[in-house]
């Protein structure tokens, strides 16, 4: 069956979309940009129409599904513009920027009756969907303690974050809204929600901007105690999530594609490849989980309510960074 896509914002998570959905072999494509230069070349290079405006592109045509790609503040409002054309809906992480629109969005899906979800990708790492279903088993007990600690060098990924959404916190820049609210969103998945943090956030590297690169945060999960640590200007580009329970511990490190169990009464670690061909591999599946969606298939995806939460956690740690104060998400 092939589903007729809107892919909303031409910047390079947009392209990747429209090129992952492509080779799904399961989509009609089109493309929506306000930049007519960027929208050009986008639309050029893949072949697929183009508008500059979606309720242009929406009243074009009849769309399955659009998937959202433009600036966080953007989102929410677009998601339901889609939903009463009767378009089921995947966007891009963070959720939104603020809060106060999310239930216009709940009852938009309600009142369309569409799929929707949201594109954390961590969802589709397959090291990380690995552990969790380990964990689910239960064979090491409750979990009790998270570390988690990543970093990459950003402007070797996103040469032109100084000229992008990165930016400014309102359209959703900086390390907080950008990079952890992914591993944010994996702990939830993993553990659950996040209800009391604390954070630290400070601007230490990345030229031309005056945002956060760099985040400590100090969370409880319900019984799970987290700690983050996250930045962007680091050299080597490596994640690992340690989940330690009562009988032993499980871990992911992204950099060497793999996760591993440490058993009590164990002697070291136990392995087990979990390789990404490459890191279209990763939206390719999360494509198909969309497509999947749309004909009312269970899929692996985030949900909307998944990731109201990793918004609450996002807006928290904001708020803590800046008054230095430890916030409790209701």
């Amino acid at each position: 069956m092939s589903h007729r896509i809107l892919i909303v914002g031409c910047g390079s998570i947009g392209e990747r979309h429209l090129r992952c959905f492509q080779r799904t072999g399961r989509a009609e494509l089109a493309v929506c940009d306000v930049n007519d230069s960027l929208l050009a070349t986008v639309s050029q290079r893949y072949q697929v129409p183009g508008f500059r405006d979606v309720g242009a592109a929406l009243a074009a045509g009849s769309y399955d599904g659009v998937v959202i790609c433009s600036p966080a503040h953007t989102h929410l409002g677009i998601a339901v513009q889609a939903l009463r054309h009767g378009a089921g809906v995947l966007i891009e992480k963070p959720l939104s920027t603020r809060i106060d629109d999310v239930d216009a969005l709940r009852s938009a899906v309600a009142a369309a009756g569409k799929f929707a979800a949201v594109a954390y990708v961590y969802h589709f790492i397959p090291g990380v969907a690995a552990m969790r279903e380990f964990l689910r088993g239960g064979s090491l007990g409750r979990p009790l303690q998270v570390s988690v600690v990543a970093g990459q060098h950003f402007p070797t990924f996103r040469p032109a974050y100084r000229e992008i959404y990165y930016t400014r916190h309102e359209t959703g820049g900086g390390a907080i809204q950008d990079a952890l609210t992914h591993v944010a969103n994996a702990v939830e998945w993993l553990v659950g929600p996040t209800g009391r943090l604390c954070c630290e956030a400070a601007h230490q590297a990345l030229e031309g901007v005056e945002v956060e690169d760099t985040v400590c945060v100090a969370a409880r999960n319900g019984d799970v105690l987290v700690s983050y640590t996250l930045n962007q200007f680091q050299a080597p580009n490596e994640v690992t999530i340690q989940v330690h329970c009562a009988d032993g511990s499980v871990r992911y490190e992204g950099h060497e594609q793999r996760w591993s169990v440490f058993r009590r009464g164990d002697s070291g670690w136990t392995h087990y490849a979990a390789p990404v061909a490459e890191r279209d591999a990763l939206f390719v599946s999360q494509a198909h989980a969309f497509l999947d969606g749309l004909e009312g298939k269970p899929t692996a995806l985030c949900t909307v309510e998944e990731a109201v939460q990793t918004l609450k956690f996002n807006l928290a740690a904001l708020e803590s960074a800046r008054t230095g104060k430890a916030m409790t998400i209701p």
